[in-house]
């Protein structure tokens, strides 16, 4: 089926590769403008995979305007919240509308409990909590505003229904996440705006990059048995990014019109023991 998005329009973070890419790939193929922002820059110490690009949001931006579809793309960092908005009500006005929002920015750090430093712990904090709040409250009164309704799409992560050893941080950001996606559907439902977690499982990502390898086997090594924990179910052991695109764009479009405050996984069952 194509063409379940016409003439909408969808801001995405973290847009410039990986999820955040086919997110945006994806909804323009059925038919959404797209707003796109990432801070295509340096990412906190914590993080041992390598950075998105300014190159690599332009190749985002590549992509989508050869679907036929419009683009407007900014270099912001999610946690900036008067730049983000900014962004936003940019690309509203040079669009028109705002339909769909793609809270998908964020960050993993694997690290040892005792290794999380405060200044760690705030990183991923600021980025994969505030920084998703800041999504929406740069995007949500635009959805309002429309008088259309909308859907809003918080990427969470089978850390968000489990947890995923090794990451502290990283599982009570993505827990908030969860619980924020709930909140948020329980007040903007009276505006016909809908709200959803999205959970990823294991994804083939650039977040696999760098030293990000290195730095999951370290931490793994400490406690072996803790490994175990989100083998999934199926044969593929890990999903592609259009995987979760597929997911994102449902979520979007009229075909879940009745479906909010839930937490989707796309996980290959790794949550469900």
């Amino acid at each position: 089926m194509t063409g379940r998005l016409t003439d909408k329009v969808a801001f995405i973070t973290g847009a410039a590769r990986g999820q955040g890419r086919a997110h945006a790939v994806r909804m323009a193929a059925e038919g959404a403008d797209i707003i796109a922002i990432d801070v295509a820059g340096k990412l906190p110490d914590c993080v041992p995979y390598l950075p998105a690009s300014p190159e690599d949001l332009a190749e985002t931006v590549r992509l989508v305007e050869e679907t036929g579809r419009r683009i407007v793309s900014s270099v912001v960092d999610t946690r900036d919240y008067d730049g983000l908005r900014e962004a936003v009500t940019d690309g509203v006005g040079k669009l028109g509308r705002l339909d769909i929002i793609v809270a998908n920015a964020g960050v993993a750090a694997p690290q040892v409990w005792n290794a999380i430093t405060p200044e760690n712990f705030r990183d991923v904090m600021d980025i994969n909590v505030t920084g998703t709040w800041n999504a929406v409250m740069a995007g949500a009164q635009h959805i309002i505003d429309g008088k259309r309704g909308g859907s809003i799409i918080l990427i969470s992560s089978a850390a968000g229904l489990k947890m995923q050893p090794f990451m502290v941080h990283y599982t009570a950001s993505k827990h908030a996440v969860t619980g924020m996606a709930r909140a948020f559907a329980a007040e903007l439902g009276k505006h016909s705006i809908r709200v959803n977690s999205l959970h990823p499982g294991a994804v083939n990502t650039p977040m696999g990059t760098g030293e990000m390898m290195a730095a999951l086997n370290t931490a793994n090594e400490t406690n072996p048995q803790l490994m175990q924990m989100v083998t999934p179910f199926l044969p593929d052991w890990i999903a592609e990014p259009e995987d979760i695109a597929d997911a994102a764009c449902w979520l979007a479009s009229n075909e879940s019109r009745l479906v909010t405050a839930a937490g989707i996984a796309v996980d290959l069952g790794s949550t469900q023991y």
